[in-house]
């Protein structure tokens, strides 16, 4: 029996959790990283939302315009530019600081989403760089890129 009278809700789940499961593992909390285009909506289950429509767009570049930023050509363009750089970097440090956080309140998982226009280029490049970041970091990462499959890519004529 617990007397849970004295105790907040924050207070009763920590209580539980070392009582019944011991010391919860960060490492296990899972973290999604989404791409996603605004021209589709937001994804409704974000916790936190990113806007890269900042970065320049290689959409209007023809070579890259059929292409998506898994591709390492489109990649290094986006990286090319110091802006890229510096968000990874920022983006990276502020996850990291709010992470032990969110895992402190008890989230067992957390989706963050990053947009551009239509999700097949910058949005990915991003995406893919912050799963890696939170990776090295010790997180447990998975990126789904919403939709990087509804974008206007028109077959090659032959």
């Amino acid at each position: 029996m617990i007397d849970t009278s004295k105790f907040t809700v924050h207070e009763l789940r920590e209580f539980i959790g070392e009582r019944f499961h011991g010391r919860r593992d960060e490492s296990a909390t899972m973290i999604y990283v989404t791409s996603f285009g605004f021209k589709n909506g937001l994804p409704p289950d974000s916790d936190l939302v990113f806007d890269v429509r900042f970065l320049p767009n290689p959409n209007y570049i023809p070579r890259f315009k059929n292409l998506t930023g898994k591709d390492p050509r489109v990649a290094r363009y986006i990286r090319s530019f110091p802006q890229t750089v510096e968000f990874l970097e920022r983006i990276t440090a502020l996850l990291t600081y709010l992470l032990p956080h969110y895992i402190r309140e008890g989230k067992s998982y957390l989706t963050i989403s990053i947009g551009c226009t239509g999700g097949q280029h910058r949005s990915v490049m991003i995406a893919d760089g912050i799963r890696n970041n939170l990776a090295t970091a010790g997180y447990q990462a998975k990126v789904n890129h919403r939709d990087i499959t509804k974008a206007n890519i028109r077959p090659k004529k032959q």
